[in-house]
């Protein structure tokens, strides 16, 4: 009876076999040409985005073909070697291996493997790959709970601080890459590179930004959870022509730097000498990427509009919600957002000069 049973399988196997086969190629051409088609990623914001779509293209026409197979295998496993009425009690047939066959899914496989990992050497060696010429721009980046903040060399090797990215149309950026407290990870989604910001180590890529159509600008985000306030770490890359840029770093440098954070450029101008000192800890510590202050162009939502919250607090009230920002929480935001180290990160002296701006800037 067992016998019987067996050699009815096997009379039916192959036909199985050959659906299967027809049905899987099928399939994955369908599977293939959807994964082609869908548009996965936002529009290219460098030159490296086009080999890296290119590379998970590839990905995709590899991987879609595999995993159709191994569907398909446990499918007709399934339904052809599944237990039937009668059969709970017996053994299953004796079986001998197929060498050709445990050859073959050893073989092509660990082949397919070593192409891809090959190919994606020669395109990560490609991407970041020094320019020729020497005219590479340098900018540090330094991620802090929950802002970034982009330091640039002006003229005459004056270093400045922004809260906004800046970078020329078509020339080589090379981004050196720190954090202040945790571990985060600059990501811009059209340049497609990102990598992670860890503390007490600089880590680099870089990139060559392209516009796309009239598309100038682009969010940067942390793809690294790093706290509550993770979904709130968003600034802007702005895409500048090279002379427009030229011109922006050497009037920054001037300036000394703040005045393109927060969303804005920095407005007021009413700002007095003693305070002055005051603005600049605002803009280079990231304040206005989370707060709303009209003086600085800020225009942050994530903490409360200062405008509005200090215009009737004391000096006291001030600092203490800088080195200890849990204390008092105004209502409707979250405690725990506000990084707790201002305290220990920034001067007494520069925690003195920023209570003194903001009382001043807020108290009409």
């Amino acid at each position: 009876m067992r016998a019987d049973m067996e050699r009815g399988r096997d009379a039916t196997l192959r036909p199985t076999v050959i659906r299967a086969a027809v049905l899987g190629a099928i399939a994955s051409i369908i599977g293939v040409v959807l994964g082609l088609l869908i548009n996965w990623f936002p529009a290219q914001g460098s030159t490296q985005a086009d080999k890296i779509d290119t590379f998970w293209d590839v990905l995709i026409i590899c991987s879609v073909p595999i995993f159709v197979l191994v569907a398909t295998v446990v499918v007709v496993s399934v339904i052809k070697f599944r237990m039937r009425p009668g059969e709970e009690d017996l053994d299953g047939p004796p079986i001998h291996g197929n060498t050709r066959l445990e050859v073959m899914w050893t073989s092509l496989p660990a082949t397919l493997l070593i192409a891809l990992c090959a190919y994606a050497y020669i395109v990560l060696h490609d991407i970041e790959k020094a320019p020729a010429k020497g005219n590479e721009l340098h900018v540090k980046v330094i991620g802090q709970q929950f802002t970034w903040q982009f330091e640039y060399t002006g003229a005459g090797g004056k270093k400045f601080t922004t809260t906004q990215l800046y970078v020329p149309e078509g020339r080589s950026v090379k981004f050196d890459v720190t954090s202040k407290d945790v571990l985060h990870d600059f990501w811009v989604p059209a340049w497609r590179m990102k990598i992670d910001a860890v503390p007490g180590i600089t880590t680099h890529y870089r990139i060559t930004p392209k516009k796309t159509g009239h598309k100038v600008a682009y969010p940067v985000v942390c793809a690294e959870l790093c706290g509550l306030g993770h979904a709130f770490m968003r600034q802007t890359a702005h895409i500048l022509p090279e002379q427009e840029f030229n011109d922006w770093l050497a009037k920054q440098g001037q300036a000394g730097g703040g005045a393109a954070g927060g969303g804005g450029a920095a407005g007021g101008g009413g700002t007095s000498p003693d305070t002055a000192a005051g603005k600049q800890v605002f803009a280079s510590n990231g304040c206005a990427s989370c707060h709303t202050l009209s003086d600085a162009g800020a225009s942050g939502n994530v903490g409360p509009d200062l405008d509005k919250a200090l215009a009737t607090r004391d000096d006291a009230f001030i600092k203490q919600s800088i080195v200890d920002p849990g204390a008092f929480v105004e209502k409707g935001f979250q405690n725990g957002i506000m990084p707790a180290t201002y305290g220990k990160d920034i001067k007494p002296a520069d925690i003195d000069a920023l209570v003194k701006y903001l009382s001043s800037v807020t108290h009409k």
